[in-house]
């Protein structure tokens, strides 16, 4: 697993074995994943979710603790996945790095409890799995405004992004600091060290 410049989120990009039937990788390991991390992967849910050409879902975060980390891929199309930091006080807050993910390279995105998730389907249909350490928790859930300015996320020009009646209404990052809905950078890496505390 690479870093991908910030703090909690990395890139997995997998080995695939192909031949005459076909191919195989593997998508998650936990022995790596605990090595890039500190801690295993608690698996509270894992979900999948099947998006027309266009859909942007995100960006979505959850209150830290216990917060919710994603382990992310996409096994069918294309998807432009997004990784935002909205945990104020950290080093990075604001920034967002996107990331390709498709069924050709077969890569996956991991990010931390406390970080920003989102993605846009770029083919006809997009199938996108991720393993959470959570269970959804509606009361826990927050957003920010994937078309917020001050993220600059170099969403791709010539796709007409549909938003759900929620994600349309959610505020900017700037709104959401103000009304107290973001994640510390302190509460994030006390949670993150306690559950590296437990891996041991």
């Amino acid at each position: 697993m690479d870093p991908i410049g910030i703090d909690g989120a990395w890139l997995f990009t997998p080995q695939i074995h192909g031949d005459g039937r076909g191919s195989f990788l593997e998508w998650f390991r936990t022995a790596d994943f605990a090595a890039a991390t500190g801690h295993r992967l608690s698996l509270g849910q894992a979900n999948c979710s099947v998006s027309r050409r266009g859909s942007l879902r995100g960006i979505h975060f959850a209150d830290v603790p216990p917060g919710q980390a994603k382990y992310v891929t996409c096994v069918r199309g294309t998807a432009l996945d997004v990784v935002v930091d909205v945990r104020t006080g950290s080093p990075t807050f604001g920034r967002s790095v996107a990331i390709r993910l498709d069924d050709r390279t077969r890569r996956a995105v991991y990010l931390a409890e406390g970080l920003g998730h989102g993605f846009l389907a770029l083919s006809d249909e997009a199938v996108v799995i991720y393993l959470a350490s959570e269970p959804y928790a509606p009361e826990r859930e927050h957003g920010v405004h994937p078309l917020d300015p001050a993220l600059a996320i170099g969403w791709p020009r010539g796709i007409e992004p549909v938003l759900s009646p929620k994600d349309a209404a959610a505020p900017s990052l700037a709104e959401a600091e103000r009304a107290g809905l973001l994640p510390t950078y302190a509460d994030c890496l006390a949670y993150q060290e306690k559950l590296r505390t437990l891996t041991l």
